[in-house]
């Protein structure tokens, strides 16, 4: 099931024709946004939590044309996505321009939901580890994709109840292979690989089809010597990349309408997401980094967005102290398919020395992380194998801020 709002709110419609020459895609864990936060209001309807002013306050500053929200709270009739819009973003923050998106896509998601088994083995059955996704209650830590843009829910795939024993060479610490062993046979049988879900949701720009490509894998963390999220993290990582390469690799991919395979292979395509995936400091399977898995793929190509309000608590990150996305390491990515120019990058991250550092200072920052955004060229069919042909700016003085 899912859920396609649009046009649903009372401000002036943005439109929905692709911009002269470029579009900007974003992604943005907005840290635990639920109804708890969003029923926050005033007297005019209007939202008060200090965490989603700042939040909402980025959104007006980068005005991506296409976003996903990671950690906003699945609920069947999409309310969540429009009180956000309607009480943050739909109201000036700090003097900003109130942004919409007329087209929002929602679906379910495994977290939260129940198993009925005790998956944490911690001696009783019902807690958030027992869940099919770690969650308090069903639907929490969901996606959103808003866009400016039409999307095509009818030909949208979801991945939410794949289960990962059907992925050929899978990590399960089920005992089997020489693997670990954690897992009852009760428990590989009911077990869904993505902790979230995996979408895939054509978006129409123009006269051009670019498909969004949005998933949050599991922390790979919180677990024992078995592994068992770092290995998930790594199998729901992988899915995206044995999709992207098709044939034989995606023959086990089915969605949740029964459709089976990869994404074909002249498709355009963007991947966006907090990942839980670091490059650097991840954690490793087998010594192997999951996300290397996308960012050595032949479609991929990295655009390494930087900022520099990463550097000024960096010191001890192994790897490219300004391409961080949150203290955690970089986690959270946009990354498109070769056929497509980049223009610009960058993660909203300003300096300790700037005014707007206050937007990911503590206390009520933002979130835990930074968004995340590139520009687009549409419309060239010559292949782009300059992995690096982004412009790293600095997020706070993008034209857009």
């Amino acid at each position: 099931m899912y859920v396609v709002l649009t046009a649903c709110l009372a401000l002036t419609a943005m439109s929905t024709d692709p911009p002269s020459e470029t579009v900007r895609f974003a992604t943005f864990n907005i840290w635990e946004l639920g109804a708890n936060k969003l029923n926050q209001v005033d007297e005019r309807g209007h939202g008060t939590n200090p965490q989603l002013r700042k939040a909402a306050e980025i959104i007006q500053r980068v005005r991506p044309d296409v976003l996903l929200i990671n950690e906003i709270d699945f609920d069947e009739k999409g309310d969540n996505a429009a009180w956000f819009q309607q009480r943050y973003l739909g109201v000036a923050q700090e003097g900003q321009e109130p942004i919409r998106y007329p087209h929002v896509f929602v679906a379910p998601v495994n977290t939260g939901v129940p198993s009925g088994l005790d998956l944490d083995h911690d001696g009783s059955a019902g807690g958030p580890g027992d869940a099919l996704g770690f969650g308090k209650y069903s639907g929490q830590y969901g996606m959103a994709l808003l866009s400016r843009f039409p999307l095509d829910a009818g030909a949208a795939r979801t991945f939410q109840r794949l289960l990962w024993k059907d992925v050929p060479g899978n990590l399960m610490p089920d005992g089997t292979a020489g693997k670990p062993q954690w897992y009852k046979p009760e428990e590989v049988a009911i077990l869904r690989l993505s902790s979230k879900s995996h979408w895939d949701v054509p978006v129409k720009i123009g006269d051009t089809v670019l498909h969004v490509l949005a998933a949050h894998p599991t922390p790979p963390v919180f677990d024992g010597p078995e592994d068992r999220n770092g290995r998930r993290a790594f199998d729901e990582v992988r899915l995206w990349a044995d999709y992207l390469t098709g044939g034989k690799a995606a023959d086990y991919i089915v969605d949740d309408h029964g459709h089976r395979g990869g994404l074909p292979a002249d498709a355009r395509f963007v991947i966006l997401g907090d990942l839980n995936a670091d490059p650097a400091k991840g954690e490793r399977v087998d010594g192997r980094a999951p996300i290397d898995l996308l960012l050595k793929h032949p479609r991929v190509q990295d655009p390494e967005p930087r900022s520099e309000g990463s550097l000024a608590d960096a010191k001890d990150y192994p790897g490219d102290k300004s391409a961080r996305t949150s203290g955690f390491g970089r986690l959270d990515y946009v990354l498109p398919c070769r056929e497509l120019k980049v223009k610009k990058a960058g993660v909203y991250w300003p300096k300790p020395s700037d005014p707007l550092h206050r937007l990911v200072a503590k206390p009520d920052a933002s979130s835990d992380h930074r968004l995340v955004w590139i520009d687009l060229e549409l419309g060239t069919e010559e292949k782009n194998d300059d992995t690096k042909a982004a412009t790293p700016i600095e997020t706070s003085q993008d034209p857009e801020s």
